[in-house]
């Protein structure tokens, strides 16, 4: 049966390739400092199950040492020329994008088919059935295109390898902020949360109780650069005591839209570096002034419009259903 440990097992080969790669290429700039990077973010994905709390919290340590000494460098691997990718791109166009339809498409009808059907039970574990189908669709995606495409046989790891260069250390800000989150829920900040939210703003009624919710989720959004982090900390300050136990919300329509909500944040903050910072400087994009560079304010009438739809969705769903 495959489990989320298979996915893990994966991505920590894929890190350790990564790694030897790095250490191999004589022209990276940081080659030795960026090979013990990704080595380490491989043994996280390895051998983090038998590691424990001190071991693993010792190898974040490690991770900010190696990665906050001086930034990551960049390597130039060899796969396909400027060349080649452009004439294949005038050739097939917007077909391109199959490969990576089939990753999200995947992912939802393995999800359907595992709930629904038999496969469940001695193909893919119940628990985390999306992650694990997302991974599927990953190397679903991944062995078409290979077929498809007829790039030479490095070529996924090496711009893979490229790509985690570029990204560098904001690679794994989501997994550090959801942590963060995490230890916020422990530490019953959501508890605090909810006291003074209450004494700001009575929540007396069902609408009041989803807005606060919602802006909530938005705004811790906002300070974090996560909804993930965001989301423990808000569901339990509000979510859970009023929106669901006070006024009888139905909790899985709360939470996924809480969710939503969430994300309209990252639409609106520079801390979510990896979706608002990292792109416009791989890019290039001529407006990248911090804090709020051309793609956040872009985003921020959307995230807007999109927050007040979640708002009013919560409130028309999640009493009735």
């Amino acid at each position: 049966m495959i489990t989320l440990d298979h996915a893990y097992v994966l991505l920590g080969l894929m890190f350790l390739a990564f790694s030897i790669l790095t250490l191999r290429d004589p022209e990276h700039p940081t080659r030795v400092r960026s090979a013990v990077f990704w080595a380490l973010v491989a043994a996280s994905m390895l051998f983090g199950s038998w590691l424990g709390g001190l071991g693993n919290g010792v190898l974040v340590l490690a991770l900010v040492v190696v990665g906050g000494l001086k930034a990551l460098g960049v390597g130039r691997p060899s796969t396909t020329t400027l060349e080649q990718r452009r004439d294949s791109a005038a050739r097939r166009r917007n077909s391109l994008f199959i490969p990576a339809l089939i990753v999200p498409l995947a992912a939802v009808g393995g999800t359907l088919a595992a709930k629904h059907t038999g496969a469940g039970q001695w193909l893919i574990s119940s628990t985390q059935t999306t992650l694990i189908a997302l991974g599927l669709g990953c190397l679903l995606s991944l062995f078409i295109a290979m077929a498809w495409l007829r790039p030479p046989v490095m070529a996924p790891v090496q711009e893979g390898r490229r790509l985690m260069d570029s990204i560098g250390w904001a690679a794994l800000l989501p997994q550090m902020l959801a942590s963060l989150g995490a230890v916020f829920l422990a530490a019953d900040v959501g508890g605090v949360v909810g006291e003074l939210v209450t004494q700001a703003v009575p929540l007396t009624s069902p609408l009041l109780a989803v807005a606060a919710y919602c802006l909530g989720m938005a705004l811790f959004t906002v300070i974090m650069g996560n909804a993930f982090a965001a989301f423990p900390v808000m569901t339990a300050a509000i979510g859970l005591p009023f929106v669901v136990g006070q006024f009888g919300g139905n909790p899985a329509i709360v939470c996924a839209i809480g969710m939503l909500a969430g994300f309209c944040g990252t639409l609106m903050t520079p801390m979510a570096a990896n979706f608002n910072v990292v792109p416009a400087n791989l890019l290039e994009l001529p407006d990248r002034e911090a804090p709020f560079n051309g793609v956040i304010r872009a985003q921020m009438p959307t995230a807007v419009i999109i927050l007040g739809v979640n708002i009013a969705l919560m409130y028309f769903l999640a009493f009735r259903f």
